[in-house]
């Protein structure tokens, strides 16, 4: 078994899964090169790929341990987050009606389309690049045209500001646009500010990627067997270590760093690719 194919795709997804630059991307283009060195079928690759993302989410389950306990109406007292900023778990919060709102269109399009985004877009390089080109030009748009910011804080979040969150989201159904950039960026044109959309997007990341990682195990795991368990935890656990150091870092400095900047980095990808391993 190629265990160094599963640590190198669980430090990539640990890196990528809740910055604006698409995880999904960095792993299909990273596919291209790495699975024909591997004696690993496809099939079981794309689901290892997804249950990887497990590894990550349970990094950031961890870190919003006490935001979770409140969404579920479980009263905590006053702590603070990753960033170290002091924040209290009591009134003018956001609730689990907000995060139901944000996920729902996304979940609803994937379940429905899932087939179709599988056969169309997983494996097809060229448009992996052209959504991370077109998700970088709708980050440079959210940063230079974001209108007066309504919500500071992740609290002051509306309903309609989520509704439209998990609209942008849908976007990242298509592998490179980026779930975090969407979504962040829809949050930033809805009025919430940089800081307040990138803490909203990483906490309603746990239900999307544990129901999308969930129903791909459901869907595959006749097709496994324990001789597969050693590679899947091996990326399982590089994720989680990767990405609990990422999502830590990311919450302390992420707006010290402007979504222009990830932009600039998504064109360089893609150029990059484009030049050297497509032509």
């Amino acid at each position: 078994m190629d265990f160094w194919i599963a640590v190198i795709n669980g430090i990539i997804e640990g890196l990528t899964e809740f910055l604006p630059v698409s995880s999904t991307g960095h792993l299909l283009l990273a596919g291209s090169i790495l699975n024909p060195l591997s004696d690993i079928s496809k099939e079981k690759l794309d689901s290892f790929k997804v249950f990887i993302q497990l590894g990550a989410i349970l990094a950031v389950t961890l870190i919003y341990w006490r935001r979770i306990f409140q969404l579920l109406g479980i009263r905590m007292p006053q702590s603070n987050d990753a960033d170290g900023k002091a924040r209290t778990t009591t009134g003018g919060s956001i609730n689990l009606l907000h995060v139901i709102i944000a996920i729902t269109p996304a979940l609803g399009l994937a379940y429905i389309f899932r087939d179709f985004i599988k056969d169309v877009f997983f494996g097809n390089n060229t448009l992996v690049l052209i959504s991370l080109v077109l998700g970088g030009i709708l980050m440079i748009v959210a940063e230079k045209f974001q209108p007066r910011v309504k919500s500071e804080t992740i609290d002051q979040i509306t309903y309609s500001q989520a509704l439209r969150i998990g609209l942008f989201q849908c976007l990242s159904l298509w592998p490179g646009f980026s779930r975090a950039g969407a979504s962040i960026s829809g949050g930033m044109l809805s009025g919430v500010s940089y800081r307040a959309a990138a803490d909203f997007s990483f906490l309603i990341a746990i239900p999307i990627m544990f129901a999308a990682g969930g129903y791909e195990l459901l869907s595959m795991y006749d097709k496994l067997s324990m001789e597969d368990f050693g590679f899947f935890a091996t990326g399982f656990i590089s994720a989680f270590i990767v990405a609990l150091i990422v999502v830590t870092t990311a919450l302390k400095h992420l707006t010290k760093i402007k979504l222009t900047y990830f932009a600039y980095y998504r064109f360089a990808l893609a150029g990059l690719f484009w030049l050297f391993i497509i032509n």
